[in-house]
Formats: structure tokens, C-alpha cells, sequence
């Protein structure tokens, strides 16, 4: 198939003259392809659609989540627990496995196929010259060679080289990033290297026709049109998994050496003691259920649920859970500009008239604000500019602010509003008797009008925007507050005007009049009259910032973030944006980075924080580099161009208002699109993670002592190695210990958590310090476990509840009720406020603990007898240890770091 970058040879098809385009896709100008000959090539390339992703079924899914490590295990202990006979066992054990595949499954088919969304972008009709005739056709059956007509509202139904055109524009944010329209010509581009953004005699397909009309020959269709190469690009990456969830499949297996490993170790020692093989298989079914963590599959899915929850209060919506936990990783954020961190709304900022400067007050297309300039100056009659403003433009703004037309002009009748011009009126009033419509190549736009003369009678007016270069060649004279000035005089202070507008990333117009004598009928060559004009003054426009963006992104880099603009605008008018918004050094066009190779640009980053007039490729680029770097990246975009990268990237970030592209290929959707959100955003995926850490902290250490207990017993044969049975062990997992993980989940995030750094994604959960203290804090649970066992040796019995180990059995619950308490915090300390919600929360397995020790019919079930008064003061002592001991170090942690802060 015929590609948008290249035809038959390996000259691209905007280096191409017209002709030549139409005979290399062998197609006839003016009557187009024949009914037989588009049918031919329909079958030969496919209908003019964007080819889906496959979506895995639900089948696959749960089978790939039924397939993790951790459960892969519970069913082994499952299957064993029942062929052993201990049906209850067996039947809790499968029902965790089923809850954590249901949970998993549930989650992942969310989201949808980020290519689907691509498909149903697809414009349905077309208009085509077929058979020498204009007719309307499905857009999915046009081909390589039609000839498709395009007038200003239309969207493009696919890539097509420009035949011939008349004051043609396009919108290609879509594709490009680039918020101003785009003024298109059938002229040829010489430069083979030209980026997307500047082939000015290409249509794409999906963006819209602000203004104009045109011909074109279609050069490429579906997979071929650049919609398709960036489908190509987002079927090529493959989704990665989150940190969190490569951390836990680390630590998975760890546990599971561990687990297996002490299992053979119980299982070996009691065959050599000669003991029962049923007997030996049950305490190893108990020393598995206690070494591996059977709850924290869903365990982390509900704390990741809980926080996807607060993201939703806050506006902003994770597709998978694990996502909420990314966000709080996140080092780098590459943002897209248009409608990202600004409006995407064009706005008049600045204003230069007669010879001085004012702003305009105001955002997008609202119509109330104020024209302000120096006080004490005289208020200057805006009449000239006014009527230039409304009567030089064809857009049209409603009150509610809907646009018909060009963003530009709209913003332009937004500023007459400003000046008390209403745009629908004054056109009535002075209607338009010949115009110069816009085009690029003389890049301005004239228009003639009658209007009564101060004398009496009328006179013919005329009135002229466009570039201020070639506004200013065709002036004689500049209105100042004390009249017409000769343009000499002027130029200079015009010329300093413009720069200073430029440098501050406006898009810069000039206006300027032209009265005729009374009775100077209307030119037959208006053309011929633009000349001898006098400016009238200078807009600046700009699609201004979002109102939290600046304060957003200073937010984001104290929080040791780097906040990088990418964007398809010109990189001058980008570098002035980013200097609005307070970001780093550095600013490159993607012509720039794409001459480097990966090793320059990457040494180069760390002193590039804006870039402009990118390709998708480049954007996509960037995120893979940052991430090969160590990075954790957040993409943000709403336009498809930004669709790859943000699939690309950790955490990729959509608008609520954009594509459905991008917000299939996010990881997040800011419903508000406010860029604010996102880094409201992080503060709750960093305060999710501090909890994932405390609650593993809690898990593992309850682990490690279960662990100690089990081969300690088997190794000396206390109780014959059973210091506690499966029921209690299941027990204190599903009864006990998910009361602690609560309190931590609701604990709320501790002050200034946004002064600290992105913690660095290389220090995993287990890293060395924080396996040493749950070594610590597990074996101090294992020894207050153990004492009861070995103060009364003569009452222990394997067959019968006795009250050695019911004490073992309370003394590792109220540990776990009091560990949890003070493992809420890390480094602070667990007993500051606010305390009044956990302790509500704990007290709830305080009572089940008692319960199971003094209730009949839980009694029978649990395996426990009750206990004298002495022997609960006993446990209850014991417990205490737990929290004293953990509150201890973690005071003596803190002072050492404080003591450290003070040296350094």
C-alpha cells in the first residue's frame, strides 16, 4: 500500500509536484477514479480503516491471573488440605484463590483496546469525484487515487496531497499538537526532511477544515494514513508491568523459597522422628499456610481500590489498580501543551495601538473583560480597530462561547467585544463590498466597505489583517493619538513592538485601514489597492495557560519532579511558554533530537525541558529514553498524537476532553483536565505507597514469626511441632490480621510528603533495612508467641485444646492487634493523632480474640480452651512487649537521622 510519506519512488509525496502525485497513483484530476477501478483497489488495500487490537477474553485473563506465583501456591496447599482430609482448610484456602482471580480479572478487563477507539474515529462519509462526477461515499471505501473535495467543517477522511486549494486551513491538533490552524497550498516542499507539522500541501486524515476549500488526491488510507502508523506504533508497545506489581512478584518468590524451603525442613524432621505421614503432611499444610501470605494478593488490591477511589474524589480516574500505586513513583512528567497546560482556546493578550501598549483581560471565549493600559494615559478611540477586528474576519462567537469558524478570528471578536463592538451587528450595518480572502501565499486578508463620510454621503473603507511583515510593506503611515504619522517615523518602535511580542510566544497580527475619497467606487482589482495603508495596531494571541498550571508544576519540581513541555508548536513559542510556567533550562525542536542519537539526547536531558514541533515518534522516543534511564515517567496529552506515548510511558496520563484514543491508551483520565489534578494526583499515589509499605512492614513480620514458630516447634518438637493448628493460622490471617491492614489503609498522609523526593524506584519493598526490621519485629513476635509454649511444657497435647497453646494462639493475635497499631507510621511514631480511629477499628479483633477463647461453639471450631485470669494478664503482658519494643526503635531511628541531618 501506498504510504503518506512516500509514493512509488522514494520521494515523499509533499516533495512531489501535484501532477505528478496523480500520475504516480495513476488517477485522472478531474474525473477521478472509475466505480470498476475503485473497486479493484478497495480489494487490493482494504477498506480505509484502522485495524483493532484483538481484546484477551475473560478466559484469558483469569487464566493468566490464576497462573501468578502466589496463587499457583494456595492451590497446591488447597489440593493437599483436602486430600489430607481437612475439608475446612482446603475449602478457605480455594476461596481465596478464587476471590484474588476474580479481583484481577475484574480489574484488567476495564480497559478496552486503545486501537478500537482509533477505528470508531473513522468519518463515515466522504465527498469523491468518481466516474467524473462528485458523489458521496462511505469513507471506509475510499482508496489510494480518489479525488476528494474538502470545504471548511469538514474532516478529513484520509491523507491526501492538495491539487489545488483557495484560503484553505486545517486544525491539526489532533495530530500535531499544534493549537493555531494551518494555511494550506497545493505548492511543493522541497525539503524531503519537512516534519509532519509543516507539509503544507497534505491533509491528513481526522483533522478538521477550519476555513477554505480544497482538492486533493488521496495518497494513503487506513494502516497507511499517519492515524494508522500511530495505531502501528500503539499495537508495538506492550503494556509494562507497574512497579509495585514487579516488586511483589520479586518478593513473591523470595516468600515462596522460604515458604517451600521451611516446609521440607518440618517435613523431613518429622519423618526421621518416625512420626505419621498424614500427621507430618498436615504440619507441613500448617507451616505453608503460615509462610505464605495468603492475604496479600487481595489485601494490595483493596488498599489500591481505596486509593483509586480518593483519585475519583479528586477527579481523576485509574483504569487498573495498580496504577494508583505508579503515580506515587513518578519522577518525570512530559506534558503536551495544547488543552494540557494551556486552554486551547486562542485568547488576545497584549495589544499595541497607536503607538502604545495595553492588555486585554479575560480567558478564551468569553466575552467580558477589560482593555488596560497605563494610568493616567488618555483612553484612545478603538473605532478604527474595532470595525477591523469584526469586519476582517468571517468566525463567529455566540454569547455561551461557541466558535463557528477560525480559533484566531474568534479570539479577535472576542477583543471588539471587549471594545463594546458586537461583531454580528457591525457586519449588518457595514457589509462587505469586495474582498482579498486570506491566503498563505500573500499571508494577509482584505475586505471593502461603505460607510458614511464626516462630510456627508459615504466612503469606501478598507481594512486589512495578516502578518505584520507584509501588513507593514504595504504601509505609508501609522495612526497615532494625534493623527496619521508617516510609517518611517514609526517602523522602528513598530518593528521593537513585534519582536517583544514574538519572544513572548504570541502569535502576532497586524491591522491597518485605508479611507478612499467620498465617492471612489469599489475596486474591480482589490488586490491592486491593498497599499498606502495606515497600521492601525498589533495583536498578540496566545493559547494561554490553564489558571493551576504554573502553580501545579512548582508543586511537582519541589516535590523533586522534572516537568518537561512537549509539543507540536514552533519551539520559540514553546521556550516562551515554558518560561511562563517556571520550567527548566533547555528547549529543542524535534528536528534537533531527531539528529541525535539516543546516547546524545539522553546525555542531554537532564538540561531539556521544552520541546518543540515533535512527531509522535519523538514524543514516544523520549518516554522510552527517560525510562531506560531509571525514570518513572507520567505522559500527559489529549490530542491521538500523544495516544503511543502516553501508552509508552508509566503512567500515561489522558484529558477528560480529548480523544477517545488517548483515553484508551491512558493509565489515568484527569476528568477536569486540569494538569493540577495530576499532581494532586501523585501526593495520593506517594501517600498509597507509604501505606503498601506499612502494611507489608506488618505483613511480613507476622510472617517471619509464624515461620520461626513453626520450625522452632519442629526442630525441638515442642507440642510435636505444632505450636499452632491450621484453623488458628487462618484464623489470625482472615479474622486478626485484617483489622490492622484497615487502620493503616485509613491512616491519613502524613504532612509534606510533597517536600520529598520521588523515592527511587531501584529501593524495593525488600530492601535490605526493611528486611532486617521485619526480621526484628517478626522474631520479637515469635518469642512472645513462643514463652507460653515453653512455661508450661506438662500441659502441652497434640490432640486437645489445651491452654499453652491458646495462649500461643492469643499472644500472636494481640501482638498482631497492638504491632499494627504502631506499624501504621514509619519513622513516626504510631501513638500521635489522630489514634481514635484505629483504636475503634481494633478493638473490633480485641473482642473476636476473646471470643474465640471463652465462647463455646468458637472454642470447637478454633481449636482454643478458655483461660484463668492469671494466664490473660500473662498474654496480655507478653503482647504489650510488642509495641514497646517497636515504639523504642523507631524513636532511637529518628534520632539518629536527626543527628545525621545536623552533621551533613
Amino acid at each position: 500500500m501506498t504510504t503518506a510519506t512516500g509514493g512509488s519512488t522514494d520521494t515523499p509525496w509533499f516533495a512531489q509536484d501535484a501532477d505528478a502525485v496523480v500520475a504516480s497513483v495513476a488517477t485522472d484530476r478531474d474525473a477521478g477514479l472509475t466505480s470498476a477501478e475503485a473497486e479493484r483497489r478497495l480489494a487490493e488495500h482494504g477498506p480505509n480503516a484502522i485495524a483493532a487490537e484483538p481484546a484477551p477474553s475473560v478466559w484469558q485473563v483469569s487464566l493468566r491471573q490464576l497462573a501468578d506465583p502466589m496463587n499457583v501456591m494456595l492451590v497446591a496447599v488447597a489440593i493437599i488440605s483436602l486430600f489430607i482430609n481437612q475439608v475446612s482448610v482446603g475449602i478457605l484456602v480455594g476461596a481465596l484463590v478464587i476471590l484474588n482471580v476474580f479481583l484481577g480479572t475484574r480489574q484488567e478487563m476495564k480497559a478496552k483496546a486503545s486501537v478500537d477507539a482509533l477505528a470508531k474515529m473513522q468519518i463515515p462519509k466522504a465527498k469523491v469525484i468518481r466516474d467524473g462526477a462528485l458523489v458521496q461515499v462511505d469513507a471506509t471505501s475510499l482508496v489510494p487515487g480518489d479525488i476528494i473535495t474538502l470545504e471548511a467543517g469538514d474532516i478529513v477522511p484520509a491523507d491526501g496531497r492538495i491539487i489545488r486549494s483557495a484560503t484553505l486551513e486545517t486544525q491539526e491538533a489532533a495530530l500535531t499538537g499544534e493549537s493555531a490552524p494551518i494555511a494550506k497550498d497545493a505548492a511543493v516542499i522541497a525539503d524531503p526532511e519537512t516534519t509532519l507539522g509543516d507539509r503544507a500541501n497534505m491533509v491528513f486524515q481526522n483533522t478538521q477544515v477550519t476555513r477554505g476549500t480544497a482538492t486533493a488526491v488521496v495518497v494513503a488510507t487506513g494502516m497507511g494514513t499517519q492515524m494508522g502508523q500511530i495505531a502501528s506504533m500503539l499495537s508495538a508497545v506492550k503494556p509494562s508491568k507497574s512497579p509495585l506489581q514487579r516488586e511483589l512478584d520479586s518478593l513473591t518468590g523470595v516468600l515462596g523459597w522460604i515458604a517451600w524451603g521451611a516446609v521440607a525442613i518440618i517435613i523431613i524432621t518429622g519423618l526421621l522422628r518416625g512420626q505419621e505421614i498424614a500427621s507430618v503432611i498436615l504440619l507441613g499444610i500448617s507451616m505453608a499456610i503460615s509462610a505464605i501470605p495468603t492475604g496479600m494478593p487481595s489485601f494490595v488490591q483493596a488498599m489500591l481500590s481505596y486509593g483509586s477511589r480518593q483519585l475519583a474524589e479528586h477527579k481523576a480516574v485509574v483504569k487498573n489498580l495498580t496504577d494508583v500505586e505508579t503515580l506515587g513513583a513518578t519522577s518525570a512528567i512530559n506534558s503536551d501543551k495544547t488543552g494540557t497546560l494551556t486552554m486551547n482556546e486562542m485568547t488576545v493578550e497584549s495589544l499595541y495601538y497607536a503607538g502604545e501598549w495595553f492588555t486585554v483581560s479575560g480567558t478564551g471565549y468569553e466575552k467580558t473583560g477589560d482593555i488596560r493600559h497605563a494610568a493616567g494615559l488618555p483612553v484612545p478611540d478603538f473605532t478604527q480597530l474595532a470595525l477591523a477586528l469584526t469586519l476582517c474576519s468571517d468566525a463567529t462567537v455566540s454569547d455561551d462561547g461557541d466558535v463557528i469558524g477560525d480559533p484566531t478570528e474568534a479570539a479577535l471578536v472576542v477583543l471588539a467585544a471587549k471594545m463594546g463592538a458586537d461583531a454580528a451587528l457591525t457586519r449588518v450595518e457595514y457589509p462587505r463590498a469586495a474582498e482579498v480572502p486570506f491566503d498563505s501565499a500573500y499571508k494577509f486578508m482584505a475586505t471593502f466597505h461603505e460607510r458614511p463620510a464626516a462630510g456627508g454621503g459615504t466612503e469606501l473603507v478598507e481594512l486589512v489583517k495578516g502578518g505584520p511583515d507584509v501588513v507593514l510593506e504595504r504601509c505609508s503611515s501609522v495612526l497615532t493619538v494625534d493623527g496619521a504619522a508617516p510609517i518611517e517615523e514609526k517602523r522602528q518602535a513598530i518593528l521593537d513592538a513585534n519582536r517583544e511580542l514574538s519572544e513572548r510566544g504570541l502569535r502576532v497580527l497586524a491591522f491597518a485601514v485605508r479611507r478612499f475619497a467620498p465617492g471612489t467606487p469599489t475596486p474591480a482589482d482589490p488586490m491592486a489597492e491593498v497599499k498606502d495603508l495606515s497600521l492601525a495596531g498589533l495583536v498578540g494571541i496566545i493559547d494561554p495557560l490553564r489558571p493551576s498550571s504554573k502553580e501545579a508544576v512548582r508543586i511537582a519540581r519541589e516535590a523533586g519532579i522534572e516537568v518537561r513541555m512537549i509539543t507540536g508548536d514552533h519551539a520559540i513559542t514553546a521556550a516562551a511558554i515554558g518560561a511562563q510556567l517556571g520550567l527548566g533550562d533547555g528547549a529543542a525542536s524535534g528536528a534537533e533530537i531527531q539528529a541525535m542519537s539516543d546516547e546524545e539526547l539522553t546525555a542531554k536531558l537532564p538540561h531539556l525541558h521544552v520541546f518543540g514541533r515533535v512527531t509522535p515518534e519523538d514524543k514516544l522516543r523520549l518516554a522510552r529514553l527517560m525510562q531506560e534511564d531509571g525514570a518513572v515517567v507520567a505522559m500527559t496529552g489529549d490530542a491521538v498524537n500523544d495516544a503511543a506515548a502516553l501508552k509508552q510511558a508509566d503512567i500515561g496520563v489522558a484529558m477528560g476532553s480529548g480523544s477517545d484514543v488517548t483515553k484508551q491508551a491512558g493509565k489515568m483520565i484527569l476528568v477536569d483536565d486540569n494538569f493540577g489534578t495530576l499532581v494532586t494526583a501523585v501526593r495520593l499515589g506517594r501517600a498509597i505507597y507509604d501505606k503498601i509499605v506499612s502494611y507489608v512492614r506488618f505483613q511480613m513480620s507476622q510472617l517471619f514469626s509464624l515461620v520461626l514458630l513453626f520450625l522452632v516447634a519442629s526442630l525441638f518438637d515442642i507440642n510435636h511441632g505444632v505450636p499452632l493448628t491450621p484453623i488458628m493460622v487462618l484464623f489470625l490471617n482472615f479474622f486478626i490480621a485484617i483489622f490492622p491492614v484497615i487502620v493503616i489503609l485509613l491512616d491519613p498522609a502524613p504532612e509534606g510528603i510533597m517536600q520529598k523526593p520521588p523515592r527511587d524506584p531501584k529501593k524495593t519493598i525488600a530492601n535490605g533495612g526493611a528486611v532486617v526490621l521485619w526480621f526484628v519485629y517478626g522474631g520479637l513476635i515469635f518469642i512472645t508467641t513462643l514463652i507460653p509454649l515453653l512455661l508450661y511444657p506438662d500441659q502441652l497435647s497434640s490432640t486437645a485444646p489445651n491452654a499453652p497453646v491458646t495462649m500461643a494462639f492469643v499472644v500472636a493475635a494481640l501482638g498482631s492487634i497492638f504491632g499494627g497499631l504502631v506499624m501504621r507510621r514509619d519513622p513516626e511514631s504510631g501513638l500521635t493523632a489522630p489514634i481514635l480511629v484505629a483504636v475503634k477499628w481494633l478493638a473490633i479483633p480485641l473482642a473476636l480474640t476473646v471470643a474465640a477463647v471463652e465462647i463455646g461453639f468458637l472454642q470447637r471450631l478454633v481449636g482454643t480452651t478458655s483461660l484463668t485470669g492469671n494466664e490473660w494478664l500473662i498474654c496480655l503482658g507478653l503482647s504489650l512487649l510488642v509495641p514497646v519494643f517497636i515504639e523504642l526503635e523507631k524513636l532511637l531511628r529518628r534520632s539518629r537521622h536527626r543527628r545525621q541531618a545536623g552533621a551533613s
